[in-house]
């Protein structure tokens, strides 16, 4: 089982919340998992209802609870270190942490040069910055490579210090670049610590132990990316795990119906919307002006349902797992980030 899930998708996809939602899914039976943003955006945070995260590893959330036990009321117990209601406590801990490059680099100055305070000093300076962005390559072996340690990090007994770690990646169109450090430095150190701290990143991301998930929605250009991201995800030797449809939306007819519906077919809907009280059948009555707008409505619905069928059968031709979420009308609030988390357990391993 992969314990590095990395989580990317086209921008508006939701991946964070997917990334998210899966850190809790993997939650469970006492499992502690680390939920790693990468891009600053403290969107995580966002998600969570708690306050922006600093560089360090903090407790945010347990997984859901288990049957018979409330996972509001858990997550409220469980982080004052009190048992969930009906005396059941809930799956294992979510900690979160946001990657900070500068602090990384820092850190990095610090393991293998011992520079100390003559790292603060060079931050001061603006040194961190221009190194971070002169060579981007570096930037992204930092932010791998503090969530490739997590991973195979282990504590005075020699256990695995987390079970799993979710890292909410880069969209789509960067991801492969963003994994591929081993190439980005390439021509940056030849030699030396940063090339094999390089090499020591791409060996867990080229291994087993590591999944990119690809977040999508069932429409063109979502589905055309994850296609395209897939494709050199593969051509790089990197793992792809599977492909979460976020935000599906329930067909409102059924096949019959939504052939009527796409044909336009007039016969008997006004005799219906009469029966149903909405004034009479006759030609000209309220009923009869009904139907057009209802027609309407029905017609682009049952595009909208032909279109995703097609969309899906371009993504079930990828040959991966596919997993679904639902949209939630009124939004991701962190009760439906829990609702979404149970949906990725009964969908089974990811």
């Amino acid at each position: 089982m992969s314990r590095l899930h990395v989580v990317s998708g086209k921008g508006g996809t939701g991946k964070t919340t997917v990334a998210a939602a899966l850190a809790l899914a993997l939650a469970t039976e006492g499992r502690r998992t680390l939920l790693v943003e990468v891009e600053g955006r403290q969107g995580i945070a966002q998600l969570f209802e708690t306050e922006a995260l600093p560089y360090e590893e903090r407790k945010i959330a347990v997984g859901p609870a288990s049957e018979g036990a409330s996972p509001w009321g858990s997550a409220r117990a469980e982080s004052a270190g009190e048992p969930s209601r009906g005396g059941r406590r809930a799956g294992g801990e979510v900690h979160a942490l946001a990657i900070d490059a500068e602090r990384a680099l820092l850190d990095y100055l610090q393991m293998f040069y011992k520079l100390g305070s003559a790292g603060r000093a060079l931050k001061k300076l603006g040194a961190i910055d221009f190194a971070t962005t002169i060579a981007p390559g570096l930037r992204d072996v930092l932010l791998t490579g503090k969530a490739c340690e997590a991973v195979r990090r282990k504590d005075k007994s020699g256990k695995f210090v987390y079970d799993a770690v979710v890292m909410d990646a880069p969209p789509t169109g960067r991801i492969t670049r963003f994994l591929n450090v081993n190439d980005e430095v390439a021509g940056l150190a030849k030699i030396g610590p940063i090339h094999n701290q390089a090499q020591a990143v791409m060996r867990v991301l080229k291994s087993p132990e590591t999944a990119v998930h690809l977040v999508t929605l069932l429409e063109e250009m979502p589905v055309q990316e994850t296609a395209d991201g897939v494709a050199e995800l593969r051509a790089a030797g990197i793992p792809v795990g599977g492909v979460v449809i976020n935000m599906t939306r329930p067909a409102l007819l059924d096949n019959g119906d939504l052939d009527i519906a796409a044909r336009g077919a007039r016969t008997g809907v006004a005799k219906a919307l009469s029966e149903a009280g909405l004034g009479g059948a006759r030609r000209g009555g309220l009923a009869d002006r009904l139907i057009d707008p209802l027609l309407e409505q029905a017609r682009e619905h049952a595009e909208r349902v032909e279109l995703e069928r097609a969309e899906y059968a371009e993504l079930s031709a990828l040959g991966l797992p596919t997993y679904e979420l639902e949209l939630l009308p009124e939004g991701v609030d962190l009760a439906g980030l829990y609702h979404l988390a149970r949906d990725l357990r009964k969908q089974g391993p990811i």
